[in-house]
């Protein structure tokens, strides 16, 4: 029993105890802008004056960063907007003026903080492997109702391509997170009262359905999720896509399990998970009892997969969006 079968079984009764209370389309998408204050050597400052200045806003929006150099203006209109940072000892920083759209999710990068010696102003530089390690710091904390892992979705609509390491780094996160291993726990629990696969009952079969669960899990997002995206430079990540009509929103997120995006940004056939949930159903040959092995078994786990992510994402595209809290977190 594959991450994505736990993750689809508990998204479905997120989106059943939701859906009386769908969100309105018509509502307009609100933006966010956040960012870690540090100091030229790299040291998070807390206690730093965020301020927000835009030409929609009647004044400035001010807040201050938490332990960890973090700040968050949220529920944010577009338009164009400029960060300005103060803390005791350090220059003034300042931003350029920037524009941010509809929903978009901007990640203010190069909040470096200089000694007051010398008083300088800093644009806001945008590097691609440091805005990628942040956007993925940020997806580290995507939490259903701040308890169930969501972190292979995107919110940005123009997110920078993930390195390989940020990809296995993702991988790895989602493979050892404690509500992860629960889960692979309780699905172990029902077919050992199912009695699938065959192995014997007792404790020494409920752990060996145990091991297969996390066996099938581990393999599926480290081939589907890391290893293949790597190699052939694809996001393993579903994209929200959160406008747009109904069916519209319906195409994207079932078509997801089929078409992804290359770090090139271009959209492309979705050979990672693919390849990744047919890998994985392979190497459940090795360690199955030999009455479940065969040919049937990888194509029934493919389809079954395959089913499940397309269900995944259709929940994540229309409930859980607003269910997901993404706060940051060190």
């Amino acid at each position: 029993m594959r991450i994505h079968r736990i993750w689809a079984l508990t998204l479905a009764f997120a989106f059943l105890a939701t859906a009386l209370s769908a969100q309105d389309a018509s509502t307009p998408a609100t933006a966010q802008i956040t960012g870690t204050v540090t100091d030229v050597s790299g040291d998070t400052v807390a206690g730093a004056t965020v301020s927000l200045e835009g030409a929609n806003l009647k004044a400035p929006i001010k807040l201050v960063s938490d332990d960890n150099g973090f700040f968050a203006f949220q529920q944010l209109a577009s338009g164009t907007y400029r960060v300005t940072i103060t803390a005791q000892e350090f220059a003034t920083w300042t931003s350029s003026e920037f524009a941010l759209n509809p929903g978009q999710y901007m990640i203010v990068t190069d909040c470096k903080l200089h000694v007051a010696q010398v008083n300088s102003t800093v644009n806001v530089v945008y590097r691609s492997d440091e805005v990628a390690t942040e956007q993925v710091r940020v997806e580290e904390t995507q939490r259903v109702f701040g308890i169930i892992p969501n972190f292979y979705v995107v919110y940005d609509p123009n997110p920078v391509p993930l390195t390989a390491k940020l990809k296995f780094r993702l991988a790895m996160k989602t493979s050892t997170d404690v509500f992860t291993v629960i889960g692979v726990g309780a699905f172990a629990a029902i077919n050992q009262a199912g009695d699938t696969p065959n192995y014997v009952q007792g404790w020494k079969g409920y752990g060996e359905r145990f091991g297969a669960a996390s066996a099938d899990g581990v393999s599926d997002i480290m081939l589907g999720g890391a290893l293949l995206p790597s190699l052939l430079r694809q996001d393993p990540r579903y994209y929200f896509k959160g406008t747009g009509t109904t069916k519209a929103r319906v195409f994207h997120a079932i078509y997801s399990p089929f078409v992804c995006h290359g770090d090139n940004g271009k959209p492309q056939p979705n050979y990672s998970s693919v390849g990744g949930d047919l890998g994985s159903a392979a190497l459940s040959n090795l360690y199955y009892p030999q009455s479940n092995r065969g040919t049937g078994l990888i194509f029934q786990n493919f389809g079954i997969t395959t089913g499940e992510r397309m269900l995944s994402d259709l929940v994540q595209e229309f409930v859980l969006g607003r269910l997901t809290a993404r706060r940051f977190k060190n």
